[in-house]
């Protein structure tokens, strides 16, 4: 038990004079030129990647409108948290991160994350959305989506193949579970080459799964169809193919989100600056072919936006995971 000290007037002199530095402190933080200095944009995957592509076109185009170069630092590992700790470790308002929103909505329900999602991190500026296509390999006799209802319906069942437990397309299989109360029997990989090798051998009827190279390389040889697609709307590369919101299943009609991110102690003007340099370039038809060629879509929103979407997202996140039994693993 602590005992409080009675104030004396050398004590009231004291604060009062640490209130005074304290404030010119933050006056000078926040009236210094932004930015001072590189800018470090800690990307949570290997180089290579779609984030890592993504994160330096947009440092290459912002370093020359900020007038400070941007640093990427590859910190992969544990479902992109580690990254996202070290992010949430600086104070300097130079320190940024790109990639998937599921590193704050998701992930932090399914193992232990050195940060709290909504408390360490601040959303600066989305980016980009990424549809889930739903595909059928070989295996899978049915041509349209009402083949795979059908068949669901049946002792069969569907097998369903993901890249991994907790992922948001586990989590779009335990909502077509409850949606149908069809026999979906979720498959799931731990990503990488052997969920590809699969899909080609047919060792299951659907796998759901981002496009990227090995899987339109699958599509183009006749080893995968894209039976649907999820969004808002339907991509550009699909067309022709209906979203699972348009079949009447909003909530497995999910889409992978990116963004970038700071910690919450950056000063507002820093990351409402951030975001108006992102919304600049998203809207260049060049920045906006660039992502398209990436199988990505894009998606600018404002930081209030943009916050309130993660926020949504982790809440619907929790409940589901609680109803479905997911468990931490």
């Amino acid at each position: 038990m602590t005992t409080a000290r009675p104030l004396t007037r050398r004590t009231l002199l004291l604060a009062s004079a640490s209130l005074a530095a304290s404030g010119l402190s933050t006056l000078s933080h926040a009236s210094a030129p932004w930015p001072s200095k590189p800018i470090r944009m800690i990307v949570p995957y290997p180089a290579g990647g779609v984030n890592d592509v993504v994160a330096r076109m947009f440092g290459d185009l912002m370093a020359q409108s900020l007038g400070q170069p941007f640093v990427v630092e590859n910190k992969p590992g544990a479902g992109a948290t580690i990254g996202i700790a070290e992010l949430a470790k600086a104070n300097d308002a130079h320190t940024f991160a790109f990639g998937a929103i599921s590193p704050l909505t998701l992930n932090p329900y399914l193992m232990p994350v050195a940060y709290h999602p909504l408390e360490d991190i601040q959303p600066v500026a989305s980016v980009m959305y990424s549809p889930v296509l739903v595909l059928a390999t070989t295996a899978f006799a049915g041509k349209t989506w009402d083949d795979v209802l059908a068949q669901a319906r049946t002792s069969q069942g569907v097998s369903v193949a993901t890249s991994g437990y907790g992922t948001l397309a586990h989590i779009m299989v335990e909502q077509l579970i409850r949606a149908t109360g069809g026999n979906f029997v979720h498959v799931p990989y731990k990503g990488g080459s052997q969920l590809i090798t699969d899909a080609a051998g047919a060792q299951f009827d659907l796998l759901l799964a981002n496009p990227f190279a090995p899987i339109n390389a699958l599509i183009e040889q006749g080893k995968l169809r894209v039976l649907a697609t999820t969004g808002p709307a339907r991509p550009a590369s699909y067309p022709q193919l209906p979203t699972l919101g348009e079949l009447g299943f909003d909530k497995a009609n999910l889409v992978s989100m990116f963004g970038f991110y700071a910690p919450s102690n950056t000063p507002p003007e820093v990351v409402e600056r951030f975001n108006q340099e992102v919304q600049r370039l998203l809207a260049t038809s060049d920045m906006q072919q660039r992502l398209r060629k990436l199988d990505n879509t894009p998606h600018p929103m404002s930081v209030e936006d943009f916050t309130a979407a993660i926020r949504r997202d982790y809440a619907l996140n929790g409940v589901l995971i609680e109803k479905a039994g997911i468990k931490a693993q």
